[in-house]
């Protein structure tokens, strides 16, 4: 009965001790805590933490025959399971010393036991250490039954030190199981707490990661203009102010890009990697956390940098192939680290996806030139040799026209050698299209008239170039050089709410759609309207039969310049 009134009245004292150490798991302090303690700094935060709950242990026990029942031994044990054989070793020390500056028959075994229990939980840390086991260091079934065997041998100790034998055999026999009990139950709690406090803190850097990726979206337009040292500069001075973390790196495949924070002497862009962690990372395709604690980190470049860890993620491009890294870096001798995989390898996905766009784009844009060259390679030998025959009959009766058209000639293909890729203005594209349309003439002589029906207010209107000339082409090729009278083409521009509408009409109607047609003319201006504008532009066709054929592009109307 005594012996059960024990343990309601150790386990109230427990209770305590646990509303400290949940109270304690709420601060920042316990963030090294939740990790293998590897570091110094860790270390020496470790030994004060569980060196403070082993001296409460002993204030808040219960005076019995000379002696204190108490929880003395979670503090010890913890320590040594956390911090290791030194860290378990000195906390015991600390609250040994102090348990023995009390006084009482069993100050020197009690002294020597808490030491021994820093020992025993250090000695289970270094064993799972050793087996990659890690994780077991976290189980409150470890910490309950180690703590066991620690009271286990408290009691021994007891025993065997503690004179005169009959009264420590008394006290051993009355303060035993109250305090196993106690105490296993105690560590495994302390334990749960601390799990608790990795979760939640693994809960709130997810939703910090959230966060993170919503800064690192910002840096979309600067990966779409290329992954080079420039832009991959530019997305590291953002990431480093957002996320909190003493440094940021991105590499591609073979040298570093972008290094900035703690360790920029040193870590130079330009360079060739050298990091064994990121080649490791690169070749197999997977993330790297070098944390400093279970994976050791040291700079391949300078033995005395600051850096303490780093967290290596691929970055992929087309078919997930592997296009460089971004590495997180904390100091070493920071306490609490900011760094979170699932932050890291979410902010690697979207620089990926990021790059990948902007090789899409690039790619992109490169096949539109390569189509628009191809596309001028089938209209100009063909138009040059129409044209120069052209000129041969008007040079035979009218060498003034001649010197006319020529000066058309020079204008049309100055232009297409300058315009390939260029925004031009709609007076631009227009002066374009009339030379071409002026040989046309001359070509046709009186079978062809040409009407522009496009006000002032548009002349500035920017579009892409040569988008007309190929419209035109096709309406004198398949529409007006077809009929047996006159043949009239109309270009006109207008404004239709917030888009602006250009229209080629031809008088002939002839216009019929091919299936799957191969034409680049037509179908290439629409596919660079689309490219450029979005799918709300583009070309579109209406056809009246033996009466006309219009060809309507529409464009988004400029804002006006404040």
């Amino acid at each position: 009965m005594y012996e059960f009134k024990l343990i309601l009245l150790l386990l109230q004292q427990m209770c305590v001790f646990l509303v400290i150490a949940w109270l304690m798991s709420k601060t920042r302090l316990f963030i090294p805590l939740m990790q293998v303690t590897v570091r110094l700094p860790h270390k020496l935060l470790c030994y004060i933490t569980f060196s403070v709950f082993c001296i409460l242990g002993t204030y808040l026990g219960l005076h019995i025959d000379d002696s204190i029942a108490n929880t003395r031994a979670i503090g010890a044990v913890m320590g040594g399971l956390l911090g290791g054989p030194l860290v378990g070793g000195l906390v015991g020390l600390t609250g040994g010393v102090h348990r023995y500056s009390l006084g009482g028959m069993t100050a020197l075994s009690c002294m020597v036991s808490t030491i021994v229990e820093g020992l025993l939980g250090g000695l289970i840390h270094s064993i799972l250490i050793k087996r990659g086991r890690t994780d077991k260091l976290f189980s409150p079934l470890t910490a309950g039954v180690t703590t066991l065997i620690a009271e286990l041998a408290q009691m021994l100790i007891i025993l065997l030190i503690t004179r005169p034998f009959q009264d420590a055999l008394h006290l051993v026999s009355n303060i035993a199981a109250p305090m196993m009990v106690t105490n296993t139950l105690g560590a495994a709690m302390f334990m749960r707490i601390l799990l608790d406090k990795r979760a939640m803190f693994e809960k709130y850097t997810s939703a910090f990661s959230a966060t993170a990726l919503k800064v690192a979206a910002s840096t979309e337009g600067i990966l779409r203009q290329g992954f080079n040292q420039e832009n991959s500069m530019k997305v590291a001075l953002v990431l480093h102010k957002e996320l909190d973390i003493s440094a940021v790196a991105i590499t591609d495949r073979e040298k570093l890009l972008a290094f900035t924070g703690v360790g920029d002497d040193h870590h130079l862009p330009g360079t060739t990697i050298s990091s064994a962690y990121t080649l490791r990372a690169i070749e197999n395709d997977e993330v790297v956390y070098a944390d400093g604690n279970e994976l050791p980190y040291r700079c391949s470049l300078h033995p005395s940098c600051k850096l303490g860890s780093t967290l290596v993620i691929p970055l992929r491009g087309e078919n997930q192939r592997v296009i460089g890294t971004i590495k997180l870096y904390e100091a070493r001798n920071r306490l609490f680290s900011s760094i979170n995989r699932t932050l890291g390898e979410g902010i690697a996905q979207l620089l990926s996806a990021q790059i990948l766009a902007g090789k899409y784009e690039q790619q992109k844009a490169l096949l539109a030139q390569s189509e628009i060259k191809l596309l001028h390679a089938q209209v100009n030998p063909h138009f040059l040799f129409n044209a120069l025959n052209t000129l041969m009959a008007v040079i035979r009766h009218d060498s003034d026209k001649a010197g006319q058209l020529v000066q058309y000639l020079s204008t049309f293909f100055r232009k297409n050698l300058k315009r390939s890729s260029e925004i031009v203005t709609l007076a631009n594209e227009i002066e374009h299209v009339n030379a071409y349309l002026q040989i046309e003439r001359a070509r046709f002589q009186s079978k062809l008239n040409v009407k522009f029906q496009v006000p002032d207010s548009l002349a500035s209107q920017h579009l892409p170039a040569f988008i007309l000339q190929p419209i035109v082409e096709n309406a004198i090729k398949h529409g007006t050089s077809q009929l047996l009278g006159n043949g009239v083409i109309t270009i006109r521009a207008r404004i239709d709410g917030r888009h602006v509408i250009v229209e080629v009409e031809d008088n002939a109607g002839l216009y019929q759609p091919k299936v799957n047609s191969n034409g680049l003319g037509m179908s290439l201006v629409d596919k660079r309207l689309r490219a450029r504008f979005g799918d709300s532009y583009g070309v579109t066709v209406n056809c009246d039969m033996d009466r006309f054929t219009r060809v309507t592009l529409r464009l988004p109307i400029e804002e006006p310049a404040c």
